[in-house]
């Protein structure tokens, strides 16, 4: 980027849950630039002229649920990360060019190796969700060799929809007919819708239904850990939530914005206080 930009958001619906603020303004405070990062709610029907006053703003920033799909097609340009995703969760302007990439791919990888460890090896991988941060896991995996991703969700026509474009744009993404069958034989099982956002949200999946010894990875996070990660490692999985994508995902996208690494203890210490 040329400048500094000239309003720094996320776009989502809802937002007032969202940590970014926090963690990314303590980052720009640690750095010294003059710039606020705020959350900005917008409705659906609504993003096409929020994008338009974005624009005109020289803005930069995230795009989080439900419009990473919706915000890359209306992006100028896409980075070849985001155009294969098929969604922009990170985007600046650059002398008026709207730029759209896709850091939850990075994110997600860092996440898992400091969940897990690192190297490791998942050749079968149960992926719920179909939606932005999905297609952004199957674009990770697509780099593990050997890997194979079954993916399921809710039986809508438009999940359905989503759920055959993720298997026809990724080689190694095949279609469970349910959960359980996506769960058969799995090593790790990623959850990347938003169920178990708000308090009394079921289970994405009932912990007597995972597989012995499968990892568990939840994209959501809340504070204090979601209640299926604290389930799961309650039955004896090793598990994990989201914050530690957020993180990550939001450390490459000020990377993107200013052209240098935050301090990343910075960000942890202010959402683990």
């Amino acid at each position: 980027m040329s400048s500094l930009p000239g309003r720094l958001v996320l776009l989502g619906h809802p937002v007032s849950h969202s940590l970014s603020p926090t963690f990314q303004n303590a980052a720009l405070r640690r750095a010294g630039f003059p710039v606020t990062y705020e959350a900005f709610d917008v409705m659906p029907a609504q993003l096409p002229r929020a994008v338009a006053k974005l624009r005109a703003q020289r803005a930069s920033g995230n795009v989080s649920v439900p419009h990473k799909e919706a915000f890359a097609a209306l992006c100028d340009t896409l980075t070849p990360v985001a155009e294969r995703v098929g969604a922009v969760n990170t985007f600046w302007t650059d002398d008026g060019i709207l730029v759209g990439d896709n850091t939850d791919v990075g994110g997600f990888e860092e996440a898992v190796a400091r969940a897990f460890g690192t190297p490791r090896q998942w050749p079968r991988v149960a992926l719920l969700g179909a939606g932005g941060a999905a297609a952004a896991v199957a674009a990770a995996t697509e780099r593990w060799p050997g890997t194979v991703v079954a993916v399921a969700a809710r039986n809508t026509a438009r999940n359905t929809a989503r759920v055959e474009r993720l298997a026809a744009r990724f080689g190694h993404v095949t279609i469970a007919a349910s959960v359980g069958e996506a769960l058969v034989g799995a090593d790790l099982v990623v959850h990347a819708t938003p169920l178990g956002l708000h308090a009394g949200d079921a289970l994405p999946v009932p912990i007597h239904a995972l597989p012995a010894r499968v990892c568990v990875f939840d994209l959501v996070y809340v504070r204090g850990e979601t209640a299926w990660v604290l389930a799961a490692r309650g039955a004896g999985h090793a598990a994990a939530d989201g914050i530690g994508m957020l993180i990550a995902q939001g450390a490459l996208a000020f990377e993107r914005w200013f052209g240098q690494a935050p301090d990343r203890e910075a960000m942890w210490a202010s959402v683990s206080s």
